[in-house]
């Protein structure tokens, strides 16, 4: 069994790929065949010790997978041998093989292909979680995505759209742009070509938003604090430009809006019913067309490094996938 692996801490290029004793699940527990494990930018931060979760090394990155079930431990009844399956597991997703514990691994509908089904659970989970219990939007509400043509940015984009609200998508280029309008942005910002507030005033009528999204951090958090609405919620997703902006908090204070933290692994493991609720819905969504996720890039898995440096160099669309 090949898996990727990090032994020190370090950039992408340090990751090897190396044979492993295949190993049998104990009670409780699922193995399966990964056909596709997503690419998302904290597999890039936590290589590097980055990431709020460090793991002992040497481990394997990689936090959702989808493929076959290959053999399950005792007590296991919910999937069988040969069943096609998704799963978040943390750790052990960009290999031919993990194990992961039964709870998380769940039966995949026949319409929705492996690709998909990895490019899921994280960038829909968290953007659901940010946007339903931490900004509890309202239908008619308007809605900022910063890093929209990312993969959890083309999940806000959606999401905020199946819950009513308008979205203005703020991207790197006209490309990206493009993405977020073909996904259901009702307007786009090219962040990069002009002064975000601005543009903010510009393509919402003068008016300021009532929740900003922030998947980047840096130099965009602060204009888009001064675009909050009375009440505004600022969602706090993280920092893909690699900045952890300070801001100040009088803006806040002067618009009686909110800060507010989105970390939608922690929310899995400690309100796993909401969780499972969610997911449901989003799940729901899908199987209607209400949700698009966009793989735009494949990648074998010796070439995981590359995907790691692409994503991190702003090249990948929606989400990359490993297809080991």
């Amino acid at each position: 069994m090949k898996a990727i692996v990090c032994k020190e801490w370090g950039l992408p290029e340090t990751l090897v790929i190396e044979d492993f004793p295949s190993q049998n699940p104990g009670p409780g527990e699922v193995k399966i065949r990964i056909r596709a494990a997503g690419v998302n930018f904290p597999d890039y931060l936590i290589i590097q010790k980055k990431y709020q979760i460090q793991p002992p090394l040497p481990f394997t990155p990689g936090s959702e997978v989808a493929g076959e079930v290959m053999a399950v431990g005792e007590g296991v009844t919910h999937v069988k041998p040969g069943d096609r399956v998704s799963a978040f597991c943390n750790l052990g997703g960009f290999a031919e093989e993990v194990i992961v514990l039964a709870p998380v691994a769940q039966v995949l509908p026949a319409s929705v292909s492996f690709e998909v089904a990895a490019a899921f659970s994280l960038t829909y989970g968290t953007s659901m979680h940010a946007i339903k219990e931490r900004a509890v939007i309202q239908p008619g509400e308007t809605m900022l995505v910063l890093g929209a043509a990312g993969g959890v940015g083309i999940a806000a984009i959606e999401i905020g759209k199946a819950l009513g609200a308008r979205v203005i998508a703020a991207a790197s280029s006209d490309e990206r742009m493009e993405a977020c309008k073909a996904h259901g942005a009702d307007e786009v910002i090219n962040y990069e070509a002009e002064d975000l507030r601005a543009a903010i005033k510009r393509v919402n009528n003068d008016k300021p938003v009532d929740v900003v999204y922030d998947a980047v951090g840096g130099k965009f958090a602060e204009p888009a604090v001064r675009s909050l609405a009375w009440k505004g919620r600022y969602l706090i997703v993280g920092f893909a430009s690699g900045d952890i902006p300070s801001i100040p908090l009088n803006l806040l204070l002067l618009k009686g809006s909110s800060l507010v933290g989105v970390f939608w692994g922690d929310f899995a493991k400690r309100e796993p019913e909401k969780n499972a609720a969610n997911i449901l819905e989003l799940a729901n969504w899908l199987k209607e067309g209400k949700l698009n996720p966009l793989v735009s890039h494949t990648y074998k898995l010796e070439d995981t490094a590359q995907a790691l440096i692409d994503l991190s160099n702003r090249k990948v669309t929606g989400k990359a996938v490993i297809l080991p």
